[in-house]
């Protein structure tokens, strides 16, 4: 699923303009399918508003319709009674104005403080305060204080301020707030100091709640739309409009309910679906301008859901018009499951939303088949969760049916216009549509996954089995990067959990990240053989670091020849950044002076993390090597090696790309320290049994030196970090 993907960001090189013509040119062919696309009923009478009833017009049938044009008023009334709302107090705004009264006492105190300068020239520096503006008696009776007072009066005056910004403060509440700045001064304080202290305190408090004018409309429609809509009904027969009558707007909509009009104005009709579809495109518009995750749509995935969304569209308006069991067979929820699958559940619940509300534009009861479209819709959405098995599929499509059934009842017995069988055909149809709408979102996921280059969980769970074709190249050829990788899945993956990341895709895109090692082997450390030859002791440092770095190109193109989703790449390219090669660079210094070393030779190709999950595997890369490389005894070197680590990464500007928080660094280490400690924790020697079957006592574990190994520079934590003696060994 998309919502924990945050890897996939928009290519640089696509420019929004093409998102924006996108957008543009699906807004457009929309307003002409609602335009064109529609059912004329034929009636008898050839009316507009303004005209005058030639005869008195009876109600063909009994109908109970939602009146607009009373509904509207009501909405319109509901709205203006809307008070203006406020955001919750910003501490930003607090703080700040905390920290410009320290600063402004700081300086105060430096100008107090200076010997040489006269009063006169001490009241001109103090006047041009940036944060505030004092009158010259004011800063006399600043100069004037002794230092214990001034003391007294800064201490005072943050203390005062800092209370009083805690409060939740609106425009028109400041003077109410400074108001009450002298209640607060020390009683034990001098009445003159206290002038002082208020004086100096009031300048600094301002609005900390500000009027929000996006909750007072959300609030505003929330409460239109709270309006319960406003009925009329007709009973057969009853007249409508009497001869002479003028037609008035009230009367021309209960002719159109009833379907008497045998032609509508045109351009009202073009106006309503304009109107329908801009409130539409701008409640989708304001989704991808205030949602941050809009900014990781690449233009494929514009395109897909463009593509996906018009074909379901132009189908339904198609197929759908003047049916009795279609409207509730047609499997329009495959819309909002196959992009929730493939660009994020919000993406899809939107989406489902605005195709609810078209598709039954215009039809004679559009508000049942919106509510029934929505629903199951995003039953299904939120059943499906991450969709990490074809039984979350069948569930979410059985939840969508199912959920319809109740709302297509509700609705059909109210109207009192379908018979049992009808119900049941009814019900039937809807837990068949919620089927159909699961088995093509399985044919669509798989369709379009690879063309706007994501991993599907379903294809995910496939490239983590050790089976894969890959992976089973890599333990063939490199059987210690295979162990590795595993290890820095399992570290990856457990601090995913922890910070909102994907677990699934981290844990993939660890297994692969070192795939380019099985072309060489033997040029990495985890794959050589204690008491075998160093390959990287007959080669030059420069050539030493090209064997290492071309393990990442070499990656790129095993991910391509195995077909591996374009999403694994990532984890390929950025699980270096763009370092280099300590170990080596440090050689060919040594050797032969570093104006003779040019140390893009020594760089990895890059670029940095740009997710959260290539992010975790480059912190559990090098975590992992260093453990192996170092094998730490206790805790505390457990937790040094983390620390020193993260404090690399974090000071050499490699996460700069990442979307991590100090929280989630936090939070991973903290991970990464429970999981090494679990695989490097002091094991009990078990005692042997003599061949009387009694057991040989034997004395309690020492602490042993490892034996020295003969490892070869290519290691990840020597790539990074200036080895220790026992590294290098």
């Amino acid at each position: 699923m998309k919502d924990n993907i945050e890897g996939k960001k928009l290519n640089q090189g696509e420019p929004s303009v093409w998102r924006l013509l996108i957008f543009v040119l699906t807004v457009l062919i929309t307003f002409s399918l609602l335009t064109f696309q529609i059912s004329i009923r034929k009636t008898s009478y050839s009316l507009s508003v303004g005209d005058v009833a030639t005869q008195d017009i009876l109600a063909p049938r009994t109908l109970t319709f939602e009146s607009q044009i009373l509904t509207e008023q009501a909405r319109n009334d509901a709205e203006n009674m809307v008070d203006r709302i406020y955001l919750p107090a910003d501490p930003t705004i607090s703080r700040n104005q905390v920290q410009y009264l320290r600063l402004s006492f700081q300086f105060i105190t430096t100008v107090r403080g200076d010997t040489y300068a006269s009063e006169t020239q001490k009241i001109s520096d103090i006047s041009k305060l940036v944060f505030v503006r004092l009158d010259e008696a004011t800063i006399k009776q600043v100069l004037d204080l002794t230092d214990d007072d001034w003391k007294l009066v800064q201490s005072e005056s943050q203390r005062i301020l800092e209370t009083v910004m805690q409060n939740s403060i609106r425009d028109d509440q400041v003077s109410a707030q400074i108001e009450n700045i002298p209640t607060m001064i020390s009683y034990s304080i001098n009445p003159k100091i206290s002038s002082l202290i208020d004086s100096l305190t009031r300048r600094f408090v301002v609005p900390n709640s500000l009027y929000s004018s996006d909750l007072t409309e959300k609030s505003r429609g929330e409460s239109r739309e709270s309006v319960q809509p406003r009925e009329r009904t007709f009973i057969t027969n009853q007249t409508i409009v009497s001869r002479g009558q003028i037609i008035t707007e009230l009367i021309f909509e209960a002719l159109d309910k009833m379907g008497l009009v045998s032609s509508k104005n045109d351009n009202k009709k073009i106006l309503s679906t304009g109107l329908l579809v801009l409130g539409l495109a701008i409640f989708a518009l304001f989704f991808f301008l205030i949602d941050e995750r809009h900014q990781y749509l690449n233009l494929r995935e514009c395109i897909m859901i463009a593509v996906l969304y018009l074909s379901i569209l132009f189908a339904a308006r198609i197929f759908i018009p003047n049916r009795a069991i279609l409207p509730f067979l047609f499997p329009i929820q495959s819309l909002g499951l196959t992009i929730a699958c493939l660009s994020g559940r919000s993406y899809g619940i939107v989406m489902s939303i605005i195709i609810g509300f078209l598709v039954p534009y215009d039809f004679a009861d559009g508000l049942n088949y919106s509510t029934f479209y929505i629903i199951s819709s995003l039953t299904g959405i939120l059943v499906l969760q991450n969709a990490r098995q074809i039984l979350n599929f069948l569930l979410a499509g059985l939840a969508s049916g199912f959920v319809g059934i109740p709302i297509i009842l509700a609705y059909q017995i109210i109207g009192s216009s379908t018979d049992m069988v009808g119900l049941v055909t009814l019900a039937a149809a809807s837990v068949i549509s919620g089927l159909l709408s699961a088995g093509l979102t399985l044919i669509f996921q798989y369709s379009f996954a690879r063309f706007i280059g994501v991993a599907t969980s379903l294809e995910l769970l496939e490239l983590i089995r050790p089976d894969s074709p890959l992976l089973q190249f890599i333990l063939n050829t490199a059987p210690g990067t295979y162990q590795h990788s595993l290890m820095v899945a399992n570290l990856s993956e457990q601090a995913a959990k922890v910070i909102g990341a994907d677990p699934l895709l981290v844990r993939a895109g660890a297994m692969y990240h070192d795939a380019g090692k099985a072309l060489n082997p033997s040029y990495f450390v985890e794959n050589q053989v204690s008491g075998e030859l160093n390959l990287h002791e007959d080669i030059t440092p420069k050539e030493s670091a090209s064997f290492i770095i071309q393990h990442v190109p070499d990656g790129e193109a095993l991910i391509k020849k195995y077909h591996l989703p374009e999403v694994i790449l990532n984890f390929v390219r950025e699980h270096h950044g763009n370092n280099i090669t300590r170990y080596q660079y440090t050689q060919a210094v040594n050797n032969d002076g570093e104006e003779n070393v040019d140390i893009a030779d020594f760089t990895y190709p890059g670029p940095r993390p740009k997710s959260k999950e290539t992010a975790l595997v480059m912190l559990a890369d090098t975590c992992e090597a260093r453990a192996r490389a170092e094998k730490p005894k206790n805790d505390e070197e457990i937790n040094t090696l983390v620390k020193n680590t993260f404090n690399y990464y974090s000071t050499s500007g490699q996460l700069d790309d990442a979307p991590l928080t100090l929280r989630d660094l936090t939070k991973i280490r903290e991970s990464f320290v429970n999981v090494l400690r679990n695989s490097y924790h002091p094991r009990v020697k078990y005692p042997e049994a003599n061949k009387h079957g009694r057991r040989t006592p034997v004395p309690a574990a020492q602490p042993t030196t490892p034996a020295k190994e003969t490892a070869a520079p290519a290691d990840e934590a020597q790539n990074i970090f200036v080895p220790s003696d026992s590294a290098k060994n």
